[in-house]
């Protein structure tokens, strides 16, 4: 028969439930619904009467907590997960992680996470195929404690998945303030209709979660309409009655052997050379400087040639241009606008970001489309550098410029100084500049090519007199000339016979001047004398 025990049986019997295995464990798979593949499971707790059936988890555990008993049946749990792990291990099945849960009542005990890092010692599994569940709800009025925990747990290098998550009244503090590695969403939140305000809500938390590079799993899914809507909003791992109710120990094995396996994704490993975690803070600093005191920024993840962009500013809006909306540009893909010739050379300058760890410049073409002004191509010089990073996964941060209009003008200049070297070598015109302060003159590349001036001359104009370019009956006066710039008199000009050859060309000069209106540049120019 199936009858709920009272508080008083539960008490009398739970010694017996505890060593004859009348407490024993289910197993839930954890998929990837983009793939259908296992990335792991949780374990649950069952209490299996001889003579009263099946005890719900509701009724026993809150009378187990009541009477400081839950650690003992948890310490069980933990045990019968070991003992599976290497059934699995012996007999050739290759394992997926188990997440075991630890109560609010194991955290108080200060040595529940030695007892069980001694079992699995004990057991000899691989830390890899243990995790750690707390919930939400136990770091309630104990912050402090929990965080303490949480640093023991990592100090043996178990991974910590936060259970229940949105379920409490202080996810975003938990979120802020513990540093778990894995959120398990409630799905609560999406009772009823898909979307409206659960909807976005859950949204909001995927996205904060990418932003912290910590994977979600959602938990309780039991439609194909509710796993496809969490896949939409980019989380791709469930857990719930879509793919399978807890099974039995034996079960359980059989579905390691018969559906494929995956690892969940790694959280990042935020680097020390930014304090990149507080980015998605709102009151830190560092979220203030990216919001006020910089240019235009972005923040995106980078994996095996794909990108998602998790975070931008307002700067970065004002500089890409075109109206376009914060969330236009998260639902873009950033390769989108660019053809394979810019994208190789962004992706060039990410591996080196990745390999260097310094900063990257890198300047890039991409055409930009917006539901407002259509499209357009633009020139963007980005300064890239990473701030974390898995084993397959990188975060980065970088700052943008849009470099369009001084492209152009540099385009337009390349094309006028194109357009003038045509003239000069038709005209038979040399030209040069000379820095008035330090007397170096560089000249054109015709100077260079037929009279053999060094690319820059020093102590100008000496070099040139002593090699003869300028005859010694005009050297005095040509020494004067510079005196009388340096003065700031303008438009000098003359008949003055140049080279050996003494063949006349006609010499002119121009100043530039600096903001207080004295000379800082003389522009001279020679052009041959055609008799």
């Amino acid at each position: 028969m199936n009858r709920k025990m009272s508080e008083d049986e539960f008490l009398a019997c739970f010694d017996d439930a505890v060593n004859d295995g009348q407490i024993f464990v289910t197993y839930q798979p954890k998929i990837n619904h983009s793939t259908g593949r296992m990335i792991g499971a949780e374990a649950l707790m069952r209490w299996s009467h001889p003579e009263y059936g099946m005890q719900y988890p509701s009724d026993f555990i809150p009378v187990l907590e009541k009477h400081d008993l839950i650690y003992r049946a948890d310490l069980s749990v933990f045990r019968s997960v070991c003992r599976f792990l290497r059934r699995c291990m012996d007999e050739g099945i290759k394992p997926v992680p188990i997440s075991v849960n630890m109560s609010r009542y194991d955290i108080y005990r200060r040595n529940y996470v030695d007892e069980i890092e001694k079992l699995r010692c004990e057991y000899d599994i691989p830390i890899n195929y243990i995790h750690v569940e707390i919930t939400e709800t136990s770091a309630i009025g104990g912050m402090e404690l929990v965080s303490g925990v949480l640093d023991q747990l990592h100090e043996h290098r178990y991974t910590v998945e936060m259970d229940d998550f949105g379920s409490g009244y202080s996810s975003l503090n938990v979120l802020k303030d513990l540093a778990v590695d894995v959120i398990k969403l409630d799905m609560r939140f999406l009772s009823g209709n898909i979307g409206g305000r659960g909807g976005t809500i859950i949204s909001a938390i995927v996205q904060m979660a990418k932003w912290l590079g910590t994977p979600v799993i959602a938990e309780g899914v039991e439609t194909m309409e509710q796993a496809d809507y969490m896949k939409s909003i980019g989380c791709k791992y469930v857990q719930g009655y879509l793919y399978s109710k807890p099974v039995t120990e034996d079960e359980f094995l059989q579905k390691l052997k018969q559906v494929e396996h995956e690892p969940v994704e790694q959280a990042l490993d935020l680097l020390n050379a930014m304090d990149a975690g507080k980015f998605w803070d709102p009151s830190s600093m560092e979220t203030l400087i990216f919001n006020n005191f910089v240019g235009g920024a972005v923040i995106f993840t980078y994996q095996k040639g794909k990108a998602e962009i998790l975070k931008v500013n307002k700067k970065y809006l004002k500089e890409i241009g075109m109206n376009m909306l914060e969330q236009d540009i998260l639902d873009s893909d950033p390769w989108a606008g660019m053809d394979d010739d810019n994208r190789e050379k962004y992706e060039k300058a990410l591996n080196k970001a990745i390999v260097t760890h310094d900063e990257v410049v890198c300047e890039t073409w991409r055409e930009v489309c917006s539901k407002t002004c259509g499209a357009d191509r633009i020139c963007v010089r980005s300064f890239i550098r990473l701030i974390g990073k898995t084993e397959t996964q990188y975060l980065f941060y970088v700052m943008v410029q849009n470099i369009t209009a001084e492209k152009k003008r540099t385009d337009e200049l390349f094309e006028s100084e194109r357009r003038f070297r045509f003239a000069s070598e038709q005209a038979n015109i040399y030209a040069w500049e000379v820095d008035l302060a330090t007397r170096e003159m560089r000249p054109c590349f015709r100077c260079i090519r037929d009279l053999n001036v060094p690319p820059v001359v020093y102590n100008y104009p000496e070099p040139l007199i002593a090699n003869g370019l300028f005859p010694p009956d005009y050297a005095d006066m040509y020494r004067d000339w510079m005196k009388r710039l340096e003065q700031g008199e303008d438009n000098l000009e003359g008949i003055i016979p140049l080279t050996v050859g003494r063949i006349p060309f006609h010499v002119r000069y121009t100043l530039e001047y600096d903001e207080n209106g004295k000379p800082l540049k003389a522009y001279g120019s020679a052009t041959l004398v055609v008799k």
